[in-house]
């Protein structure tokens, strides 16, 4: 359920702000709405926070030995900082010399094909009045050169001929007797010798910082510690700085100065913190919060429902505090829902094997039962029933397995029982029933919550529109003939079930009376005629209603599409594979196959589980809720 929620203004002294602060976090029940601080203090937190997480970032990439550990060295959180900027600077430096070896190596890739050049020695023959410029020009060119311009040819590579124009005093534009062809090269700022030894030194330098950013690993403990605290602190300096303060120099009395804050207490907390007002001497109002608060959503479930929240919390979905908590049917449909698209007792199994492996690691640290471990055990149970029931076991052919497997398979569902085309059908039907059954769910809880007012007739309107789609969807995806629309001439059979030759006109006079409730009663806010005429004014919405209760209910067949398509997969693999076992040196290939395969569609499977599964829940489902999951999650300040 979702926790009833007080919203509470505080109001404290401002010359005991500090103080007043943490004792509040010492408390940790109130949940803050969102301030903007400002204050050198936090900027400097903040700052050091940034460069505290580069360092930490910086630590990660760099890999040690696998069987290496690394002692972790504890430091203060001034010697944290101080050690996270030196790692910081050890990570430009290297920067730069990679800039710098990138800038020589090129220089020197520009200067190949000339040998050694050296500025140096060049300069020294200017002061002997004998000047020297560097050209290249295509070999066939270099004929084109005028008889005026003295020339010596360095060397001719690849069609191109490097050559030095000798002149007796200093050149200020380009000799007129050159080709256009004839290009400058320019002389480098320091000589391919030193170029060459300035790479060295650099490769040498960064080999130096890696070797200390290395060392640097036994910071990695505290630099997480340290990171912790400076969060805290950014929190705590962010309300402190952010908290609205009446202004001392307006008032007679400058230490009666008042600060006040608004946060919002669950109501099983509210006698804690009226004690903490009480024992502080602080003011306060509580009372309900309004319709656009932005009040937090606090979850309050039994051990078995909250095994959802590991999921939840990776999705990080919250229901709005307004919404509904659907936790508990969460829970049960994803665990069909993954059941279904596993599809496979053997992989089931395999899930519970890696759930009591992580039971029994967690044993030693008093973990083993934790929600996480008996949530993937409980889904590796589920499949395992599932596959139980539709006899499949790694994809293997019924006829290949043990009778007593066989036996234990449930009729109306396994294919090795009633064959694989009534039992694909029947698994449709259920993807179907599992959709009525979920979807009612949602426009039930509507009808309670509405129960008061006439807008529950139009929850009862979706509700009765979607057991008359379901026959439709019948007729329209599973066997026209089997699910005909007019009235049939003998029985109907569902499921082994007689039904009247008179239910497809029931159905559809079951969808046409939804309709017509919805239509009228779905937007009622005191008056009839005003829920018609909204209505009327959305009425090409209104009608596409009923194609989204058809795709919503159809929806769900990708259950059973997605089950087919990871059972191919593991018959595949099985094909593959089956061969290779006849001879002993192919064996171990085929092992390998099998393990692969069978892996790789094991987790297809769980990205299906993710994409599929999910979406049920927190979209089909939650639409017919009228849910948006726009919720935020109950955050108190308190101390970490």
């Amino acid at each position: 359920m979702i926790v009833e929620m007080k919203k509470v203004s505080l109001v404290i002294l401002k010359a005991e702000k500090e103080e007043s602060l943490k004792a509040l976090r010492k408390a940790g029940v109130v949940h803050l709405e969102a301030l903007e601080g400002n204050s050198p203090e936090l900027a400097a937190y903040k700052e050091a926070s940034s460069e505290t997480e580069k360092a930490i970032s910086l630590l990660e990439e760099v890999a040690i030995p696998k069987k290496q550990t690394v002692e972790q060295v504890s430091l203060t959180s001034e010697e944290a900082i101080a050690k996270a900027k030196e790692i910081i600077g050890f990570s430009d430096a290297k920067k730069s010399l990679f800039d710098k070896i990138n800038q020589n190596t090129q220089e020197l890739a520009r200067l190949e094909k000339w040998g050694s050049v050296d500025p140096v020695e060049m300069d020294a023959l200017k002061e002997k009045g004998l000047f020297l410029y560097m050209y290249e020009i295509p070999q066939e060119k270099y004929s084109a050169i005028g008889e005026d311009v003295q020339t010596v040819v360095v060397n001719t590579v690849n069609k191109v001929t490097r050559f030095v124009v000798v002149s007796e005093s200093e050149l200020e534009d380009r000799p007129q007797g050159l080709p256009a062809e004839a290009y400058a090269v320019p002389l480098p700022e320091l000589s391919t010798a030193v170029l060459q030894e300035e790479i060295a030194k650099a490769k040498s330098e960064i080999e130096r910082l890696d070797r200390e950013i290395l060392t640097a690993k036994k910071y990695e403990k505290t630099f997480a510690e340290c990171k912790k605290i400076l969060l805290s602190k950014i929190e705590f300096e962010n309300i402190s700085s952010g908290m609205q303060c009446e202004n001392p120099d307006d008032l007679e009395n400058p230490e009666k100065a008042l600060a006040w804050l608004t946060g919002y207490v669950p109501v099983d907390a509210m006698k804690k913190f009226k004690q903490v007002c009480s024992d502080n001497s602080w003011a306060f109002i509580a009372e309900e919060p309004r319709e656009d608060d932005p009040v937090p959503t606090k979850l309050k479930n039994n051990k078995v429902v909250s095994l959802i929240y590991p999921l939840t919390n990776f999705l990080d979905v919250t229901p709005g505090y307004h919404e509904y908590d659907i936790s508990g049917w969460f829970l049960l449909f994803f665990c069909i829902f993954f059941a279904m698209i596993f599809g496979d007792a053997g992989y089931g199994a395999l899930i519970s094997a890696v759930a009591l492996m992580m039971m029994g690691k967690g044993a030693k640290t008093g973990t083993s039962f934790a929600p996480i471990n008996v949530f993937i055990l409980l889904l590796g149970l589920c499949t395992m029933t599932w596959g139980v029931l539709t006899c499949t076991w790694f994809g293997i052919e019924a006829s290949r397995l043990p009778a007593w497997m066989v036996d234990a398979s449930f009729a109306p569902i396994s294919a090795a029982k009633i064959g694989t085309d009534k039992a694909n059908t029947n698994q449709q039907i259920f993807c179907f029933i599992l959709a009525i059954l979920q979807l009612s769910v949602a426009h039930t809880k509507g009808i309670l919550r509405y129960r008061k007012s006439l807008k529950c007739l139009g929850e009862l309107g979706a509700l009765l529109e979607l057991w008359g789609m379901f026959y439709v969807v019948l007729d329209m995806v599973v066997d026209p003939i089997a699910y005909p629309l007019g009235i049939s001439e003998d029985a109907i059979r569902f499921l082994g079930i007689n039904l009247s030759p008179y239910t497809p006109v029931i159905a559809l006079g079951v969808l046409g009376f939804g309709f017509a409730l919805n239509f009228v009663f779905s937007n009622y806010d005191g008056s009839i005629k005003n829920s018609i005429m909204e209505s009327c004014k959305n009425i090409i919405s209104v009608l596409l209603g009923i194609v989204n209760v058809f795709s919503d209910i159809v929806s769900y067949i990708r259950l059973w599409a997605v089950a087919l398509a990871g059972a191919a997969i593991s018959n595949t693999v099985n094909t593959m594979a089956g061969p290779m076992f006849g001879k002993l040196i192919m064996v171990v290939f085929g092992v390998i196959l099998l393990c692969f395969g069978h892996g790789l569609n094991m987790v297809l499977n769980l990205l299906s589980v993710i994409v599929h599964g999910v979406r049920l829940n927190t979209l089909e489902f939650s639409q017919h809720l009228g849910m948006s999951w726009s919720g935020s999650k109950y955050k108190p300040f308190s101390e970490n």
